[in-house]
């Protein structure tokens, strides 16, 4: 059952890998082929009616240029008015009709001919006949010419005046079946290319869809693939645009967590690797305890009392540098700089009788934690008087210039060996030539510059053996990022 899990667990994830893209792939395509539908569902109307509007337009030129010929005919003819009849047949016998276009004429509010002679059905009606021959002014119009066909015809009518009065009338008609038949053409013809876009469009969004998704398809494998132990995988920041600022995003996150996993790994490492002494010293004792001895028992009261002193410091050491990497760790504050350096001096001269110096003392305003960087000098205090004696000097001071503040602690003790000046500031880390045993676990070094960095400072160390040494805290007067950190 147990060797079935894993390969079930990974087909189920790899599942879930293609679920998830294959989602935003559909989704993707599902709106794109649906604003494209929307685009043709509205455009092809619009286009069919300004092809209408287009054949509207030039058949109504057509029917106008008719009756101008007819009106500078009449204007050009040597015939009477009154005669109408020759007038009229000359004037159709002259014309060249369409086979959609048709002259009619009428004399005294009778139908007397037409162009062509024979006149389809929609255009015999006695009624229509009877309404264009009692015309007395100009009229144009639009009607049906199929009840069951989608065709019309437009029209043209003019009266023809002799002596001031409506002797006949004269009407230009062009039926529009052809030109409908031929929109229906061009927009069958239109769709058709329409379609083989859309399809042709669908395709290379598909196609397109994959290569834009393969960012976020290498997020979600890569993701998938982050367990506690294997944090150190990043997404390839390819291209422009929301992708790159997502896979920027994500690589930042994993620096952040990854970050937090080593900080807690470690301090589960260090915490296990120095409690392990005290432990097995406090057990050791325990077991060996004699009841009946009053004087052992109390001496081994005591020493279990002093080793779970050392560990209560040891575990505060080891979460204060825990908590190094969290924004909330420092509470700055305004501190004048002259004021800060004689309580850090008046604080050491308590640690051990030394020949205790204040060497200068900065002026100005700084922006700092001040319980951090009082405990920062104080490790660096207790530190030079582990490894100074009663007759050496231990002297403090600080200057600000060029936006740094340097504060330093500076001993006349062993000093320290070239090797040892980049590992002392690990943890649980010692010099070398260290002559007495130091009852703190190795740590001082580790929260100075812990403290330090957080402030976007750093430690620099001068030592020379047999001379001293000389460690100095160079920080910013204002760290830029934590202000406006703090302000936002």
């Amino acid at each position: 059952m147990t060797r079935q899990t894993k390969p079930q667990s990974q087909a189920g994830a790899i599942e879930v890998r293609k679920g998830l893209f294959w989602e935003a792939r559909t989704r993707i395509l599902v709106w794109y082929t649906a604003l494209m539908g929307l685009f043709l569902a509205l455009s092809i109307p619009l286009f069919y009616q300004l092809v209408l509007f287009q054949v509207n337009q030039r058949v109504r030129e057509d029917l106008v240029e008719e009756v101008e010929s007819f009106e500078e005919f009449i204007a050009q003819e040597t015939i009477a008015t009154d005669n109408l009849q020759l007038l009229f047949d000359r004037f159709l016998s002259a014309r060249l009709v369409g086979d959609d276009n048709f002259l009619l004429t009428f004399i005294d509010g009778q139908f007397y001919k037409s162009s062509p002679f024979g006149l389809p059905p929609f255009l015999k009606k006695p009624e229509l006949l009877a309404r264009w021959a009692q015309l007395s002014t100009f009229e144009e119009g639009e009607k049906n010419s199929s009840e069951t066909q989608p065709s019309k015809f437009l029209y043209l009518a003019t009266p023809v005046a002799v002596d001031g009065q409506a002797r006949g009338v004269f009407v230009a008609v062009h039926t529009t079946a052809g030109e409908l038949e031929e929109a229906h053409d061009t927009l069958s013809i239109v769709i058709n290319v329409l379609l083989f876009v859309l399809a042709f469009a669908f395709i290379f969004a598909w196609i397109a869809s994959k290569k834009v998704l393969s960012p976020l398809r290498s997020l979600v494998q890569t993701t998938r693939s982050i367990g506690e132990t294997d944090l150190n995988q990043r997404i390839p920041v390819r291209g422009t645009g929301e992708m790159r600022e997502l896979a920027i995003t994500f690589n930042q996150m994993m620096d952040r967590l990854e970050a937090a996993f080593q900080s807690q790994r470690d301090f589960v490492n260090d915490a296990g690797h120095e409690l392990r002494t005290p432990i097995t010293i406090i057990r050791g004792h325990l077991e060996l305890i004699d009841d009946e001895d009053p004087q052992e028992r109390q001496a081994t009261i005591e020493l279990v009392l002093d080793e779970l002193e050392r560990m209560t410091r040891l575990v505060e050491d080891l979460i204060l540098l825990a908590k190094a990497e969290r924004r909330d760790f420092l509470q700055l504050e305004t501190v004048d700089l002259a004021t800060l350096t004689e309580e850090l001096y008046a604080k050491a001269r308590g640690l051990a009788s030394r020949d205790w110096q204040l060497e200068a003392k900065g002026e100005g305003k700084i922006l700092v934690d001040r319980q951090r960087i009082t405990q920062a000098v104080m490790n660096l205090a207790a530190n030079a008087t582990q490894h100074t004696t009663e007759t050496d000097t231990i002297a403090l001071g600080s200057s600000m210039e060029k936006q740094q503040v340097r504060l330093w602690v500076r001993d006349t003790g062993v000093g320290i060996e070239l090797k040892d000046r980049h590992r002392i500031f690990q943890r649980f880390a010692r010099a070398s030539n260290s002559r007495r045993r130091s009852e703190g676990a190795g740590l001082g070094l580790a929260i100075v510059q812990a403290i330090v960095q957080s402030h976007q400072g750093c430690v620099e160390l001068d030592s020379q053996l047999g001379v001293g040494s000389t460690f100095t805290l160079i920080l910013p007067v204002e760290p830029k990022l934590l202000v406006e950190s703090k302000i936002s």
